[in-house]
């Protein structure tokens, strides 16, 4: 295994091991697949926060050519997911990530950038607001077998 493949599987992990606590659904190593495609992908990104040697919040963010809610652009950057350690929060950390994955978008032409979140998820929500974004629209989504 080249050196940086091995470099690559560890950001993949260290992502993987804050984002089950954010998707719980899914299994570490599940993640981890996931994140090694995209941290090898040129239309995502994402960032890792250490403090010290200690990973304690990622963000994650791709480009999204279909429509996106309350966009008039594409692509839009698309914030999929932000996560800081309940310990770790309050320190500006989801601001700096937040602003990485900002700048990231703009690099690749962006001039919209968006997010979601359940509609039940005041912790989020808030966040959303205090970082400039503004409520474009609330959904219920369904589905049914058939």
């Amino acid at each position: 295994m080249t050196l940086w493949l091995e470099k690559q599987r560890k950001h993949a992990l260290a992502l993987a091991e804050l984002a089950i606590k954010l998707w719980s659904s899914h299994t570490i190593s599940e993640l981890q697949s996931e994140f090694l495609d995209l941290i090898c992908s040129d239309n995502a990104v994402c960032f890792i926060k250490y403090v010290g040697s200690k990973a304690v919040g990622f963000a994650q963010c791709q480009l999204r050519n279909d429509y996106v809610e309350g966009t008039d652009t594409s692509p839009v950057g698309y914030l999929e997911g932000i996560f800081v350690e309940e310990e770790y929060r309050h320190n500006g950390y989801a601001k700096e990530l937040l602003s990485k994955c900002e700048k990231w978008a703009k690099e690749k032409h962006c001039t919209e950038f968006a997010s979601d979140c359940e509609i039940n998820n005041e912790i989020s929500l808030q966040f959303h607001l205090s970082m400039g974004f503004e409520e474009a629209n609330r959904i219920i989504c369904f589905r049914k077998d058939i």
